[in-house]
């Protein structure tokens, strides 16, 4: 199924105009949330949550996770279902935000559910040979349940999974809500390799971190108060410390979150 998107075109072609942006929104025959991005050759993929939510109700009926892949940033194509909640034997419900992440030849996606048996929110990983799936779970089990985190009281504090690996190849996990934690992965993806520690030098942190890296910079990238802005802080290594920086973002205006 191909997700169209066609270019606006404004005042007459000229051989050196810069390409018109495609229109928004990219997605519009199904509500999608949390995208995530994954440069893969001259492909780009976006993975989105999935709520189906029926009328009159408006939000978070959410049981898999979908793929969109393009090659031009403005025709994208969906992909067979790459994940569902199901997938995750361990889980009962929530298919919420997530990130897939390339490494040795496979693609590991670190998603947030809601656990079966320990009370709260959970971050599992799911392990595939192409980026478009299908998905397995890496581990059979969470990779992160509630009671491993003890800072805040809340069920939902382990949210917002997302992954970076350095120039040395330590891979780093972000993730949380109201507090933002951090710890290394194994060099299997599947494990953690060390305590799990908060970060700090984030203000008003709420959720969804994302950390990337420019030019010998980390920058972290997060959502503050409610409705959410979007900050962001930098360092020079990704366990800290975090200079925080400021707004990116102002209110949306159409969503909380």
């Amino acid at each position: 199924m191909a997700v169209g998107a066609a270019l606006l075109l404004a005042g007459p072609a000229l051989a050196q105009t810069p390409a018109a942006p495609a229109s928004n929104p990219i997605i519009k025959t199904k509500y999608t949330a949390d995208p995530a991005a994954l440069v893969q050759g001259n492909t780009v993929y976006l993975y989105t949550g999935h709520d189906e939510a029926p009328a009159p109700q408006e939000r978070y009926v959410m049981h898999e996770w979908l793929c969109f892949s393009s090659t031009d940033m403005v025709n994208w194509t969906e992909h067979p279902i790459p994940l569902k909640v199901s997938d995750f034997a361990w889980a009962k419900d929530d298919a919420w935000a997530s990130q897939v992440i390339a490494r040795n030849g496979k693609f590991y996606w670190y998603a947030a559910v809601e656990h079966g048996s320990i009370h709260g929110k959970a971050i599992g990983v799911a392990v595939a040979d192409n980026p478009t799936g299908p998905f397995k779970d890496a581990r059979g089990s969470a990779l992160i349940t509630n009671d491993m985190t003890k800072v805040a009281p809340h069920s939902w504090e382990d949210i917002d999974p997302t992954v970076i690996i350095d120039k040395k190849g330590q891979a780093y996990l972000f993730w949380g809500n109201v507090t933002c934690y951090y710890a290394k992965l194994k060099a299997n993806m599947t494990e953690l390799d060390g305590p799990i520690q908060q970060v700090m030098g984030l203000p008003h942190f709420t959720e969804a971190p994302w950390v990337h890296e420019h030019n010998g910079w980390y920058y972290l990238s997060y959502a503050v108060e409610f409705p959410e802005k979007i900050a962001y802080s930098m360092s020079r290594s990704l366990e800290g410390p975090w200079e925080y920086k400021g707004i990116l973002n102002e209110l949306a205006g159409n969503s909380n979150t």
